[in-house]
């Protein structure tokens, strides 16, 4: 039956990679890798650090955003919680983690 399929040969020469295809290769890789580092690792960290600066400086009188949206003025700072004021005589217990952005002085007023 092999009169009706010829066979195949490989032609070496031809089924190598072109000169200089390594190289190209592991510019691609390393191009992706400077992209990947630009675009993703790089503002995720200099993100966590300043949500880990804005945690780390929280003080009484400060007045904050959490994750839930809810708006106030922190009252008092522990170590894992914040007390934070949402209206007169109103408190809140939040962990330090939910606060994401703090409000310049006299902004709760003005709302």
């Amino acid at each position: 039956m092999s009169f009706l399929i010829p066979m195949a040969y490989a032609d070496t020469a031809a089924a190598g990679t072109p000169p200089g295809g390594e190289f190209i290769q592991f510019a691609l890789l390393g191009g992706f890798l400077v992209v990947f580092y630009l675009m993703v690792w790089r503002p995720q960290s200099k993100r966590a650090k300043d949500h880990r600066n804005l945690i780390g400086g929280l003080q009484k009188g400060d007045e904050v955003v959490t994750s839930g949206g809810v708006a106030g003025k922190v009252t008092k700072v522990s170590d894992e919680f914040i007390m934070v004021e949402v209206a007169d005589n109103i408190e809140l217990r939040f962990q330090k983690q939910a606060v994401v952005a703090a409000l310049p002085k006299g902004t709760l007023k003005a709302i």
